[in-house]
């Protein structure tokens, strides 16, 4: 939890940075290079851009695309492979006041695969692709249902997966009346009942067992609260349905339906935990003893330096708070990491957030045990 809740903080804090970089020209070179592509073929592309760079018909714009190619190119002979998850290289000249620039490159490993391969030579850096990529890689189940269809996926970050699709052989209402139209109406509901039934089983075989944060249901009409009332999902599961939502379909299309519709209860998921943890530290600091929970920059300080921190709470404005250096959220958190410190980087959103900021300086800790 420590290193990855750090990692997001220095991925969105790099993306703060790179967007207010801007160029005199269309001179700033973004270049998405995805895990399985080989260096050597982005080598030859960027040649093959090189020389087309030659027609550029600004002198100075010429030379800028031409030394910021040469630039990564230089850099890429460093790998054999590209990371794990990929890399992104952001380089130019960019203005620093009047008619100066400066060059500068930024290497950005995101926490998640880089997609695709991209060149994009622009006047500001292109942050599009990476923008979803900090988010949170918590695991949600997905389900939408109707009589006919059923889909489930799973929602990781900004990726949606599409685990099971499936059509059911629940016959449509019957036209008929007298005894032929109630035996055909109980056979409906028993085909029905079969098909919930495998929609509840097909869900343990999905979800069950795989860390999910929650589970949110999804389709037109009653459905899938029906669906949901009636016990047909594993109790283990049950515990964790967020909510149901109104879609209009309940294929792949529903899935996507499905999270949009579910994006505010999503966000509050973390805010929720963000809230918890706040809570406990409240708890500390209003009691009687209050000797397990320290704030502001030296106290901590002291208490990762002795062992003594057992969580720490980081605000993400701190770096942007007074007196507050740059590069000291990486520095607390590789002090955390030597004593196997937790970590949690506390949103600015919530009202316990904004507590955290500004009555305990950005920064607080749960300890492990007194400290004078």
């Amino acid at each position: 939890m420590s290193s990855e809740s750090l990692q997001k903080y220095e991925f969105k804090q790099s993306l703060e940075r790179i967007k207010n970089h801007r160029g005199h020209a269309t001179e700033l070179v973004s270049l998405y290079i995805p895990p399985d592509r080989k260096i050597h073929e982005v080598q030859s592309y960027l040649r093959n851009e090189a020389s087309q760079s030659a027609n550029i018909k600004s002198k100075s714009t010429r030379k800028n695309v031409s030394a910021a190619i040469e630039s990564i190119m230089s850099r890429l002979k460093m790998y054999k492979n590209p990371p794990e998850n990929g890399f992104v290289f952001f380089v130019g000249h960019v203005a620093k006041g009047g008619n100066q620039t400066t060059m500068i490159q930024e290497v950005v490993v995101p926490p998640e695969p880089v997609p695709a391969f991209l060149y994009r030579c622009d006047s500001g850096f292109f942050l599009e692709p990476l923008d979803a990529l900090g988010e949170t890689k918590t695991q949600f189940g997905l389900i939408v249902i109707d009589r006919s269809e059923s889909t489930l996926g799973m929602l990781k970050g900004a990726t949606i997966t599409t685990l099971k699709h499936m059509f059911s052989q629940v016959p449509s209402k019957h036209g008929k009346g007298g005894q032929s139209k109630r035996r055909f109406e109980r056979l409906i509901e028993e085909a029905a009942h079969e098909w919930y039934k495998k929609i509840g089983r097909s869900a343990t075989e999905c979800f069950l067992g795989s860390d999910l944060e929650g589970i949110l249901i999804g389709g037109p009409g009653a459905t899938k609260d029906y669906f949901l009332s009636k016990d047909y999902l594993n109790h283990e599961l049950n515990k964790i349905v967020i909510d149901t939502f109104d879609t209009g379909y309940t294929d792949e299309t529903g899935l996507r339906e499905l999270v949009t519709r579910g994006a505010n209860r999503l966000s509050e998921i973390q805010l929720i935990k963000e809230k918890i943890i706040m809570e406990r530290f409240m708890k500390e600091v209003l009691s009687p003893k209050g000797t397990l929970a320290t704030y502001g920059i030296k106290q901590v300080d002291t208490a990762l330096e002795m062992g003594a921190v057992d969580l720490l709470l980081i605000s993400e404005g701190l770096e942007k708070m007074p007196n507050i250096e740059e590069g000291t959220v990486k520095r607390l958190g590789e002090l955390a990491e030597n004593s196997k410190a937790e970590v949690s980087i506390i949103s600015t959103d919530s009202e316990e957030g904004k507590s955290l900021q500004k009555a305990f300086g950005g920064l607080a800790a749960m300890l492990r045990y007194p400290i004078n």
